[in-house]
């Protein structure tokens, strides 16, 4: 079995979650954020409380920051090296973080409650679906820290050029050329 196989496969299914969660969390975030703008509060599908303007602009944070972490990912899936490795996981543990800031958000719109539409309840949902993903994505990124049968293995850089130690063992030998020294 190639190296990183198992991670890979799973990693690409919940890549494919997790731009679809995201790209409705856009779509639901940025329509109900419209209706506010617009003074339309009191819309049957929107509704709200005072955490709702809140929970609308950090979720369109989020959910751009999420959008840019499944590309990054997708590129990762592609080349699936060390060095891909870093930029996916940092922006994916950068946008599970905002997510986690948007999931708070949400949870304070719940307990303050009050009348939320249809539309700002999906958006509530697919915010904690979003998290939970984003989570067991960041999670099956570091996978291959602790065995490489789960993705690229972060202490490859030994690799072994030189002598046994690993280490690349260069020597300084001077170059002779065959041009005469212009005095």
């Amino acid at each position: 079995m190639a190296v990183g196989r198992d991670g890979r496969d799973f990693m690409g299914l919940l890549l494919a979650v997790n731009l679809v969660v995201y790209l409705i969390i856009l779509g639901l975030a940025g329509w109900s954020h419209d209706k506010y703008i617009d003074g339309e509060q009191n819309h049957p599908h929107l509704g709200g409380n005072t955490s709702t303007n809140f929970v609308l602009l950090f979720a369109l944070i989020a959910g751009v920051t999420g959008a840019c972490s499944v590309i990054t990912g997708i590129m990762h899936l592609h080349a699936w090296r060390s060095d891909s490795l870093a930029g996916a996981s940092s922006l994916g543990i950068i946008s599970w973080a905002l997510t986690t800031l948007a999931f708070g958000l949400v949870c304070k719109e719940i307990i303050l409650g009050g009348h939320r539409g249809k539309r700002l309840q999906t958006l509530e949902a697919f915010i904690i679906i979003a998290m939970a993903s984003q989570l067991l994505y960041v999670g099956v990124l570091h996978a291959g820290m602790f065995y490489s049968r789960y993705g690229p293995y972060y202490r490859s850089y030994n690799n072994n050029h030189g002598g046994s130690s690993g280490v690349v063992e260069t020597s300084y030998e001077p170059q002779k050329t065959d041009t005469e020294t212009i005095t």
